[in-house]
């Protein structure tokens, strides 16, 4: 047995340390939190100061017992878990349930898993830190409190399921996608039309060369087919060339939230696939810790770094620099993400391969010289107008962090009439071009675009929202709620006019764009939309920007010691608790409800509401003598934007395709969504199927597929009763109704031979004692 009991939050850290400190420490993973707060009476004393009241779960029991043991053999337990509010706040847990003095309990950090990292962390232990606790403490009941006294408000008073739910940063989160949503679906596109015009010169080798000069942008087609006349019959005359040095930066090393954002743009990861995959790098020892908002780096790194780029480019590629931190706020993490050992290029692990390489090469950029550009502006005169136009034209004199990395940027930083800047052939002042053609092309003017997963982080991370921990689960957490989606959009066709100058005749033509095409954007849900509008009327603060913000520094000053965390707590409640008391007793029951105009057929309103199951649209209302017909929205459709005529053409379902073995084939939609129904079964339709142009010949396939399969399934029926016995992936089980029940190994060996009395006897024996769940070990996220 080793004298020392080293305890860290994940077994592949485990491991990796384990390696590093050899026979002397024991180290063993807690699996993440080991403590919560208890689910009865939101497990705060609200009356006691907010005292919270924790629990160990009971899939974490076993681990505890574990420790436990583990603790009374060794002569000192060491903690190590991460080094952020989350891993102190981990750390002191256990020393409450493992009975450690958090005053004495030697408690280690490091940035990054290394042997000179762990030794050094081991010769310099400290204590636990009870501000950066009360931080994390502070956070987990104020977003406890907020969660347990918005839901029941949502519940009660709207017309939906009774599973909705509130959180503190997640309904920001989701206020900034539906804003942005409703100013997409308000956006008007304004035309104009913008003039390029293609000239030949020679370039210095003689050859003829083609290049492009702008003009001016026209609001209509008359103001630019009248520019176009003007330059009938007209000379064009270089009248001045300006040659400019510019130069280009590298960005600073990656913080978590740079991170993702550029996994996502670069190689098209979620957030939560980027976060993934860098704790596993961090946890083999290949990068540094991976939530942070520092851009520093050590100097140890820093003579890694330029020793590297000396050996692979030359010295003329090396630039020192100290990145400055825009948010100055919590730094617990004191260093940006990057490589632990510079002369590793990649790695073996080809999931983290990809994101290991971005981090290299974005921290050896940090460390390298600007690129050197040379930018060339020539004006072009036009002589029947005197007007000019502008060519713009660049050359890279030297490459600098070019050679290894060049940043992308988000849809919304794009300009509209962003260009990438060729080069120009060598001009003149007074040379005279050879004139090609001129263009007027119709542009059209677009809104913002939808975010992301990584342009809401960076959004978030502008308002000062949220913290490097926060951002994945922020984003998780909305999805998984159905307040959000993440989904693609198909573009739609649009014309646009081109007016042509061309061996000076003017002409027109019409061309056609695909415009509003989206891949893999946030878009709300009309749940989402319907929740943001009632929580924004009845807790403003709650879904206020600013007041977000000032929680989140208030959480800071916490972990600086400046706060206590209770006093934070208690400012907090107070008004809040009288918000959520005056909702409870004033505000109406709502259900986003939108007349769309009346049924043609029976003059009765058409509405568009959330139902219980979902956004659905209403004929009639519940105090006809007729009940009312109801109808599910497609998944693309919205309460906000579904016309009359889109709204009645729901009502074409269920469709009766035809006959297929003499009974009839109909589609419809249920509450599990659309399914073909055929001899008293039913089948369910694939995603890509849409029940309103599926044919009979695309169904008859889809009927006997799964009927097969159905068949191939079932071992046997009790029809009057509903319940079949069934094979399934981990062998034979009884299903009544939705319900499945578990087979012993012997009742699943006789499986075919089950009486319906003892079918009936299983059911009842798994209904008074369901089996327990059983627990499967995680890695710590």
């Amino acid at each position: 047995m080793a004298k020392n009991l080293l305890i860290v939050e994940s077994p592949a850290k485990a491991k990796t340390i384990e390696k590093i400190l050899g026979d002397d420490f024991e180290v063993k993973s807690c699996y993440g939190h080991i403590r919560d707060l208890e689910k009865v009476d939101m497990g705060i004393d609200i009356n006691n100061n907010y005292k919270p009241s924790y629990i160990v779960p009971e899939e974490k029991q076993k681990v505890v017992k574990e420790l436990k043991s583990l603790a009374k053999k060794s002569d000192e337990v060491w903690l190590a878990t991460d080094e952020d509010r989350e891993g102190e706040a981990i750390s002191w847990h256990l020393c409450e349930v493992l009975g450690l003095d958090p005053k004495t309990t030697k408690r280690i950090v490091f940035h990054e898993i290394t042997k000179p990292a762990i030794q050094s962390a081991v010769k310099s232990p400290r204590t636990v830190d009870m501000n950066l606790v009360n931080a994390q403490q502070a956070r987990r009941i104020l977003d406890r409190i907020v969660g347990f006294e918005l839901s029941p408000v949502l519940w009660r008073k709207m017309s939906m399921r009774n599973n909705l739910s509130a959180g503190r940063v997640q309904s920001v989160a989701v206020r900034l996608i539906a804003e942005r949503e409703r100013e997409i679906n308000a956006f008007t596109p304004a035309s104009t039309f913008k003039v390029e015009a293609w000239f030949s010169a020679k370039d210095s080798n003689k050859k003829s060369v083609t290049f492009k000069a702008e003009g001016n942008k026209y609001p209509n087609a008359k103001g630019a087919e009248a520019f176009l006349n003007s330059c009938i019959n007209a000379k064009y005359k270089v009248r001045d060339v300006q040659v400019k040095p510019a130069r280009k930066s590298p960005a600073a090393p990656f913080t978590t939230s740079t991170l993702q954002q550029e996994a996502s743009r670069k190689l098209g990861y979620s957030v939560s696939r980027t976060m993934v995959l860098a704790q596993k790098l961090y946890e083999n020892g290949n990068i540094t810790y991976m939530r942070t908002d520092s851009v520093n780096l050590s100097d140890t790194a820093m003579t890694d770094i330029t020793k590297k780029i000396t050996s692979q480019y030359g010295k003329e590629y090396v630039e020192v620099r100290k990145y400055k931190n825009k948010n100055e706020s919590a730094q617990e993490a004191h260093e940006a993400i990057r490589p632990t050992a510079m002369e590793r290029l990649t790695v073996e692990d080809a999931d983290c391969r990809k994101l290991y390489e971005l981090i290299w090469k974005r921290t050896m950029a940090s460390q390298m010289a600007d690129a050197e550009l040379e930018k060339t502006i020539a004006k072009i005169n036009i002589s029947t107008n005197n007007e000019d136009l502008t060519a713009q034209g660049e050359v890279l004199k030297f490459e600098g962090f070019l050679k290894v990395y060049r940043e992308d940027r988000d849809e919304e930083d794009l300009a509209e009439d962003d260009t990438d800047e060729s080069m120009l052939p060598p001009l003149e002042v007074g040379q005279i071009l050879d004139f090609k053609e001129m263009k007027a092309t119709e542009r059209f003017s677009r809104p913002a675009p939808r975010f992301t997963e990584a342009s809401l982080v960076k959004k978030l991370e502008e308002l000062g929202i949220g913290r490097p921990s926060t951002y994945a689960p922020t984003i998780s957490t909305i999805l998984k709620r159905g307040y959000v989606e993440k989904r693609d959009k198909e573009g739609v066709k649009r014309d646009f006019r081109i007016l042509v100058l061309k061996s000076n005749k003017i002409s027109s033509e019409t061309s056609q764009e695909t415009t509003g095409a989206e891949k893999s954007k946030l878009f709300p849900t009309d749940l989402g939309l319907v929740v943001t509008d009632f929580l924004k009327q009845y807790f403003d603060d709650i879904m206020d920007y600013g007041f977000t913000a000032r929680i989140e520094e208030e959480f800071d000053e916490v972990a600086q010691g400046k706060m206590k965390w209770n006093k934070m707590i208690d400012d907090f409640y107070s008004p809040f608790k009288k918000d959520v008391d005056n909702t409870i007793e004033t505000a109406e029951r709502i259900s986003g409800e939108r007349e769309l105009g009346t049924d043609a057929a029976s003059g009765k309103p058409v509405i568009a509401r959330m139902g219980r199951y979902g956004p659905m649209v209403q004929i009639g209302s519940q105090d006809d003598e007729e009940k009312p017909r109801f109808a599910k929205l497609k998944p693309t459709q919205s309460i906000e934007t579904i016309s009359l005529e889109e709204a009645m053409d729901l009502f074409r379902l269920p469709r009766n395709l035809g006959q297929f073995e003499g009974h009839d084939v109909t589609v419809s939609i249920g509450r599990f969504g659309p399914y073909i129904a055929h001899d008293k079964k039913f089948y369910s339709l694939a995603k890509e199927l849409d029940p309103y142009s599926i044919t009979l010949e695309e169904a008859i396939p889809i009927v006997v597929e799964k009927r097969a399969a159905k068949e191939q399934r079932t071992i046997k029926v009790f029809e009057k009763e509903k319940i079949q016995v069934l094979r399934g992936p981990y062998g034979p089980y009884i299903k009544q109704g939705l319900r499945n029940y578990k087979l012993t190994k012997e009742q699943q060996e006789r499986s075919a031979e089950i009486t319906l009395e003892e079918a009936k006897a299983i059911i009842e024996e798994l209904k008074a004692n369901p089996p327990k769940k059983s627990f499967r070990k995680k890695k710590a996220s």
